[in-house]
């Protein structure tokens, strides 16, 4: 189905809204039933491997979520322009850090090289995903977005789940995790397929999207992803296994309360990006409201989400589900406000991220006890000041962008 409108209206995007809601619930879904399921059929240690494995994809593949935000924003302004070669570039990039990285993971983190050659590749999967889902995110061609996020989903995880729930180790998970990814990806190119190819219609190319701008995008992306996991790399690094298993558990809660509301984000980007500024205080109050609520909740039923999240045996850790559910929440208002600031063109959107990565450092390596709430508490307390650091500064835009006519009076929502 092909809508054509002069706008977008509330009907329309909310059936959008919905439909990558629902897309953003299966991919969370799928994302937090890994643990879970690994927690039931891995030991700590292995477990803690996996979670270690999963935050390490998360960050070095946050360069996907930089190109996905960068690609949206330069096909929101220019429809049709070409994305390819700096996809290509920007995942090669981020699967080579990986490899250079190999000695600090195996000495530090205690992984081996074949884990760690298996997240530079799933990497490298990872990473190219992020040009089709930007382009249909700039283009706010939401409900193939919606079908492209499920696909990429099942590719990230499900191969995964199947192989844990089948009884595989660590290393056997993790290759069935990085054939499904591979795999998913030319679905992913076929639903993103320009809406003017079945027709016959001309394409509009504008200039080709720079390397910089995904640098830009990217450094913001990857420095709010490293402060946010970074507790969860300083428990493995820090704690015993089993304690650094129990805090993987915790951190369930935190990604949940973190990406649960962005599809606010992903719905507002586009309107960004072509000048809509008073949609950024209205963004910031409902992911406000949402993290509110999920933080109440899990204050009232804490054992239920730690038992939820790792199994019986960590019930006992609930009275710490808000903590970990507080300091999602934060991050993810401080994940909003990156977007916004990268929709505006500011020049070092990811320095106050950075500063606050390095202080979670500081925090854990030389300050706080050793122990889980030790470092349960630092990381709270880096997000609080983090949020309230960005919330507080207005996005100021670089340089004037204005939209193309096809931009500005024409939006197709692809179905």
């Amino acid at each position: 189905m092909t809508e054509t409108t002069t706008g977008s209206g509330p009907g329309r995007l909310g059936a959008a809204g919905a439909a990558v809601a629902v897309a953003a619930m299966v991919t969370n879904g799928l994302a937090y039933l890994l643990p879970m399921v690994g927690a039931r059929h891995l030991a700590a240690e292995e477990l803690s491997v996996l979670a270690t494995v999963l935050a390490l994809v998360a960050i070095a593949g946050v360069a996907g979520v930089g190109l996905q935000m960068a690609v949206a924003v330069h096909r929101a302004r220019q429809p049709g322009a070409p994305t390819m070669r700096v996809t290509v570039v920007t995942a090669a990039v981020a699967a080579g850090a990986v490899v250079v990285a190999t000695p600090l993971m195996v000495t530090a983190l205690r992984l081996s090289v074949t884990v760690v050659a298996l997240v530079a590749a799933t990497t490298f999967a990872v990473v190219l995903a992020g040009r089709w889902l930007g382009e249909l995110q700039g283009e706010q061609r939401f409900l193939r977005l919606a079908w492209a996020m499920v696909a990429f989903a099942v590719g990230r995880y499900a191969g995964m789940i199947v192989t844990l729930a089948l009884g595989a180790g660590v290393v056997d998970t993790l290759l069935a995790g990085l054939v499904t990814a591979y795999l998913v990806l030319p679905v992913l190119a076929w639903i993103a397929r320009p809406a003017s190819a079945a027709s016959g219609d001309a394409v509009s190319v504008g200039t080709a999207l720079r390397v910089r701008q995904v640098l830009s995008a990217g450094t913001a992306a990857l420095a709010m992803l490293v402060v946010s996991y970074a507790d969860l790399i300083f428990a493995r690094q820090l704690l015993s296994p089993a304690d650094s298993g129990a805090y993987s558990v915790g951190t369930v809660l935190t990604k949940g309360a973190l990406w649960a509301p962005q599809v606010i984000t992903v719905l507002a980007l586009p309107r960004l990006a072509v000048g809509d500024r008073r949609l950024r205080t209205t963004m910031l109050a409902i992911i406000g409201a949402c993290g509110a609520v999920l933080v109440v909740a899990s204050a009232l039923a804490g054992g239920f989400a730690f038992r939820l999240a790792g199994g019986e045996d960590y019930a006992q850790l609930g009275e710490y589900a808000p903590f970990f559910a507080a300091t999602g929440a934060l991050y993810a208002l401080v994940f909003a406000v990156v977007n916004a600031k990268i929709a505006a063109g500011a020049r070092w959107p990811s320095a106050p991220l950075w500063v606050a990565a390095g202080v979670l450092a500081v925090l854990t390596m030389l300050v706080a006890p050793r122990t889980f709430q030790g470092i349960m508490w630092c990381a709270l307390a880096v997000a609080a000041v983090t949020a309230l650091v960005m919330v507080g500064t207005p996005s100021r835009r670089g340089t004037p962008h204005r939209p193309s006519s096809t931009t500005s009076v024409e939006h197709q929502i692809v179905g």
